[in-house]
C-alpha cells in the first residue's frame, strides 16, 4: 500500500481479487468442504493492501504482482472448472 493517501489502480485490484477469493472460500465453507475453504480464506488475506504492509514491515516479504495476478486466475478458473462449487453455481444459473 502507498505511504499516501492515494489509491492507485493496484490497490484497487488487490481489493477486487481479494474479495472474489474470499467469497469463493466462504461459499467453499458451506457448500463444499471446509478445507478449500479455509484455504481459498487464507489466500484471500495475502491480497488485501494493509496485509500486505504489515507482511512486509514484519517480515520483509514482498509478494510479487505477478504472483497475486496469476494465483488469483488460477483460483477463479479452479474453481468455476473443476471443483465442485463450479457444477452447482452452474446448477443455479439453468
Amino acid at each position: 500500500m502507498n505511504t499516501s493517501n492515494k489509491i492507485d489502480g493496484w490497490d484497487i485490484t488487490c481489493w477486487i481479487l481479494g474479495t472474489i477469493v474470499l467469497a469463493i472460500g466462504i461459499l467453499n465453507i458451506f457448500l463444499v468442504h471446509p478445507v478449500p475453504g479455509i484455504v481459498c480464506i487464507l489466500l484471500s488475506i495475502s491480497y488485501l493492501p494493509p496485509v500486505n504492509t504489515i507482511l512486509e514491515k514484519s517480515s520483509g516479504i514482498k509478494i510479487p504482482a505477478v504472483i497475486k495476478i496469476v494465483l488469483g486466475i488460477l483460483i477463479i478458473w479452479f474453481t468455476l472448472g473443476v471443483s465442485d462449487l463450479g457444477d452447482i453455481i452452474d446448477k443455479w444459473l439453468q
